[in-house]
């Protein structure tokens, strides 16, 4: 059985670290050392909120992401990510508006997660569920081209007006990152219409216990990702 639980990240500081410690890990183990989601800035932030995949006991962290709110303390981690290769970035950040535009970042899973068959794909639909909680309009994302496909399917669209029809070289020369954009969090219409059956699903049973079909067959999860918004 795998939980996946949401939470302001300044109510569980040490459930944070092992979910830093777990980034850190899965990137160094491709050569990757340089992304900005890896600061640890955020993690006395009010408006930055955490997923976390691991297990029953909360013993183990087998994946997670963050949904972070650009503040006036804080950016996005995508707007320092891209304004090294275009600084239009904060422009269209800033547009987007204050406490108006969040960024889904910081996703990954490890190896152990990917045996038991959960793919970006669950994160997405999660991260995508639990954001029209937080009373932000936009949601953004900075993914690989290894990623890219899902996101697609959970709403996201490509931001063309940003770098080379929204791709980057990063997090080094060799790699690329595909800037993402969801306008409209409540009715995603640009979602595969089967995945946005699944996070309307989601929605309506935000704490709870779900048997999902996946590729290495039925998997039960125990879903704990009501917020309480203090914002």
């Amino acid at each position: 059985m795998i939980k996946i639980r949401a939470f302001k990240v300044t109510e569980d500081h040490s459930a944070c670290l092992r979910y830093i410690k777990g980034h850190h890990l899965v990137l160094e183990s491709y050569g990757v050392t340089k992304v900005t989601s890896l600061n640890a800035d955020w993690i006395d932030d009010p408006y930055t909120y955490a997923i976390i995949v691991e297990s029953e006991d909360g013993k183990k962290v087998y994946g997670g992401g963050r949904i972070q709110i650009k503040s006036q303390q804080l950016r996005m981690p995508m707007e320092d990510a891209i304004a090294i290769l275009d600084d239009r970035i904060y422009e269209y950040a800033n547009n987007l508006g204050v406490y108006n535009v969040a960024e889904f970042c910081g996703l990954w899973n490890s190896k152990e997660a990917a045996g038991y068959g959960i793919g970006s794909i669950y994160m997405g639909r999660v991260g995508v569920a639990i954001s029209n909680q937080l009373n932000f309009q936009h949601l953004t994302a900075l993914c690989s081209p290894g990623t890219l496909r899902n996101c697609l399917k959970v709403g996201f669209k490509v931001i063309r007006e940003l770098g080379n029809n929204g791709t980057f070289y990063y997090p080094k020369e060799d790699l690329t990152a595909t800037a993402l954009l969801i306008n409209d969090l409540t009715n995603l219409p640009a979602a595969d219409p089967i995945e946005r059956d699944a996070i309307y699903k989601i929605r309506e049973n935000l704490n709870g216990v779900s048997i999902e079909k996946g590729p290495k067959g039925e998997m039960e999860f125990i879903y704990e990702l009501n917020i309480a918004n203090e914002k």
